[in-house]
């Protein structure tokens, strides 16, 4: 079975899957356009996120029975139209879910203890103790929207820090013992911090705009290492302007590419520069599951899924 990689993964992906009897070829330059002009030579194709795999060329994929996506979601696939030709999806959120739990605790601690504006204040020779005096997560309420692997990691990693923790998922009977599941409506009332980790959909498209900010009982802190393209961008400055949300940490922004490798190609929106000027937003570069260890995890998992699905012939 002939694989063509489009995107540098680690290392341990080619040799595992040359190992499991798989032909590989590397191509990390050629552009979608290029690509469609060879890819029907392929069984299967291992991607990040480099161009979005749309109806045409999974039509030149007249060979394809894989694409396998080194990383949570598979919103850069028309899903629909590659299960209509057959093609068999793998993705693995499993391989850097403990990165993003991880991380999501650290842009939390971090906001709550004012970390990122008590270091910069230092190192400009200011040593203003009250200015940044922190909170405590004892105490608080959590809202985590989406209750899957990442939901699922984040919660585990609020055990220890005596908060309550709550989960609203579409899915029903997903709450475990790291997290109550309950409904929107009485996450939106119980709420101090809410932390998005929901795939990007047309139901979550958008999905935190000035209604949804508008409809919680209470300010509260906002954490998205989900998709940017779920905040809207104008409503959550508004929002941090009037005190609405007390402060977020954003691991994505609404203006991303869909590579995720670039924050956009043209001038910079207005909103996001607003946005930029708020001390108490923190901001990290689509990295909350891009961890030395999540690269490897994130890999094996993926070989995993191949082997299982088209597993080696016995000599």
């Amino acid at each position: 079975m002939k694989v063509l990689h489009l995107d540098n993964n680690h290392p341990t992906l080619l040799q595992q899957l040359a190992e499991a009897g798989f032909s590989n070829t590397e191509n990390y330059t050629a552009t979608k356009e290029e690509v469609e002009q060879f890819i029907g030579d392929y069984n299967g194709i291992v991607i990040r996120s480099r161009f979005k795999i749309d109806k045409s060329f999974l039509d030149a994929a007249k060979n394809l029975q894989f694409i396998a996506r080194v990383g949570a979601g598979l919103e850069s696939i028309d899903i629909p139209y590659a299960k209509k030709k057959g093609v068999q999806l793998f993705s693995a959120p499993e391989g850097n879910r403990n990165a993003v739990g991880e991380h999501t605790l650290g842009l939390l601690l971090s906001l709550f203890n004012k970390l990122n504006m008590a270091d910069q204040s230092v190192k400009t020779g200011h040593w203003k103790r009250e200015a940044h005096r922190g909170l405590e997560l004892d105490g608080k309420t959590v809202g985590i929207i989406g209750y899957g692997n990442m939901g699922k990691s984040f919660a585990q990693k609020l055990k220890g820090f005596n908060c309550t923790v709550f989960c609203y998922d579409i899915k029903s009977d997903v709450g475990d013992k790291n997290a109550t599941q309950v409904s929107l409506i009485t996450l939106q009332e119980m709420a101090d911090v809410v932390s998005l980790h929901t795939p990007w959909t047309p139901e979550t498209d958008k999905m935190v705009n000035a209604d949804f900010i508008t409809n919680f009982k209470k300010p509260f802190w906002l954490l998205n290492t989900a998709r940017g393209k779920s905040v809207v961008t104008k409503d959550l400055v508004a929002a941090l302007e009037n005190g609405k949300v007390l402060g977020a940490g954003l691991d994505v922004l609404e203006y991303e590419k869909l590579s995720f490798e670039s924050l956009f190609s043209s001038e910079m929106p207005s909103e996001l520069k607003k946005l930029l000027e708020f001390p108490n937003v923190l901001l990290t570069p689509h990295v909350a599951g891009w961890t030395v260890e999540s690269k490897r995890n994130l890999a094996e998992t993926i070989v995993d899924k191949i082997k299982e699905a088209f597993p080696k012939p016995e000599p």
